[in-house]
């Protein structure tokens, strides 16, 4: 019987339960272009349909490096903005299984013992259901269906962090390797500077240079000294951050000491079109996902206008003894519904539909803000792909030509053709050269770092 009775009731919260008053969700139109932009700074985008999207390439094949791997997985092992994340997840399906819970009865036993006078002994066992709601206007539905969305806008927030996370990293390792490049540069040239003046010295006691000239080499060792010092600043500072990123201290012999190749080997990439790439970011279906939340609070708000249901059910026996406490004509049962009809809020009811509404119109919003700034993202990062390459070969050749004109200065000056103010100007021209090299190579490596992230790349693991 008590079996019956619960199957009933179970049945019964289904079969009402199975509508709500929530409007028909429709996914609002992108508000942005449906191609990418187009010009001069997007050059070489065309034909790119044969390279693979960010989205179906893991983490683990775009980054070729061993090092740089190895440092990503430290990072998602112990990385606490991204643990913080995961426990996010665990707290939201919790709570969404609490709500879902709500549709189903809910069934206590209860067994008490009563002794009002020494004759009087009396035991009691039963079962009920208390204050279950029959949904007949899907208020509890909607309710459950806001917090699955919520669930699953916290699984895409994790997505999120998770592709921030490896592209942080990634920009954070190559950060610390150019520095470090910049710092073996400057000590290299520190020893160049060193060598120049010691020689003018020797060459101003003989009488052949100027004191000027001694000067001026001068001033090329004391500048050289500075980068020395600010560049083991910079790559000091550049594993703190590091370190502070992956969530714990990282084994020197995955640091790196300059852009090496493996480093310009990873994977190009193509950028698809905005209807497809856009709409798969993590962060853009989180906002849907909250945008479904709101829609479906709003029939939550609407079924508040309508009568609320509930059921107080219980089944028991009661005897003087437990032998008895379970033969026949000792059990009962009771049933008790109970409704309440709205009547006179001032409204209150009008208001929170009115606020389910808004928060419903402010998603929308937020929802298209999410759009338009993953197109504005991917656009940045298109127009610094299209010439970045011309750039990396302008500096190659400006760099080259500069080393040249360093040593055609040299020879002049030893032959007493030109000044030494002539070979201070080469020198420092070689070394900007230098350092724009690694500075545009460097930007090149952020950069495809940066289209692999906002193409939603880096959440998908390797098989």
């Amino acid at each position: 019987m008590i079996h019956r009775t619960c199957a009933l009731l179970v049945v019964l919260a289904g079969v009402l339960s199975g509508c709500t008053m929530a409007p028909t969700y429709t996914r609002p139109e992108a508000p942005v272009p449906a191609v990418w932009p187009a010009g001069p700074a997007y050059q070489g985008q065309a034909g790119t349909s044969a390279k693979p999207e960010a989205a179906d390439i893991p983490w683990q094949e775009f980054f070729i490096d061993g090092h740089l791997r190895g440092v990503i997985k430290l990072a998602l092992e112990n990385n606490r903005d991204l643990r913080v994340a995961a426990l996010n997840i665990e707290k939201v399906q919790a709570q969404y299984r609490i709500q879902r819970a709500a549709l189903v009865p809910e069934i206590d036993a209860a067994g008490s013992v009563s002794n009002q006078v020494a004759a009087d002994h009396k035991l009691s066992v039963g079962v009920g259901v208390s204050a279950f709601e029959l949904d007949l206007f899907g208020r509890v539905r909607s309710l459950k269906d806001q917090a699955l969305e919520q669930y699953l806008a916290t699984e895409q927030a994790q997505r999120t962090v998770k592709v921030s996370l490896i592209a942080e990293v990634a920009g954070a390792y190559l950060n610390l390797a150019a520095d470090r490049e910049l710092l073996r540069l400057a000590q290299e040239t520190l020893k160049t500077q060193q060598t120049s003046f010691q020689l003018i010295s020797r060459r101003f006691e003989a009488g052949v240079s100027s004191e000027l000239d001694l000067r001026q080499a001068q001033t090329q060792v004391d500048s050289a000294r500075v980068d020395v010092a600010r560049y083991t600043t910079l790559t000091a500072q550049d594993e703190n951050s590091l370190n502070l990123v992956v969530g714990s201290t990282v084994p020197a012999e995955l640091l790196p000491q300059a852009l090496s190749p493996s480093l310009t080997l990873m994977r190009d990439i193509a950028p698809g079109l905005p209807s497809d790439v856009l709409l798969q970011r993590p962060d853009v279906l989180q906002a849907e996902n909250l945008l479904k939340g709101y829609n479906a609070n709003i029939g939550a708000a609407r079924a508040a206008f309508f009568p609320r249901i509930t059921l107080t059910a219980a089944y028991g026996t009661a005897a003087g003894d437990l032998s008895g406490l379970f033969k026949a004509g000792t059990g009962g049962w009771s049933y008790a519904p109970q409704i309440s009809l709205p009547i006179f809020d001032a409204g209150s009811r009008s208001a929170q539909l009115k606020v389910a509404e808004t928060d419903r119109d402010i998603a929308v919003a937020q929802y298209e803000k999410a759009i338009q700034t993953a197109f504005r993202e991917v656009a940045d990062a298109l127009a610094q792909r299209g010439t970045i390459d011309q750039q990396v070969a302008a500096q190659e050749s400006l760099s080259t030509a500069t080393g040249q004109r360093n040593i055609l200065s040299q020879a002049r000056y030893d032959r007493g053709i030109d000044s030494y103010l002539t070979v201070l100007d080469a020198q420092r021209s070689l070394y900007s050269a230098q350092q724009g090299l690694i500075g545009t190579r460097l930007t090149r490596l952020v950069n495809l770092v940066t289209l692999y992230k906002v193409l939603g790349g880096g959440w998908k693991e390797g098989s």
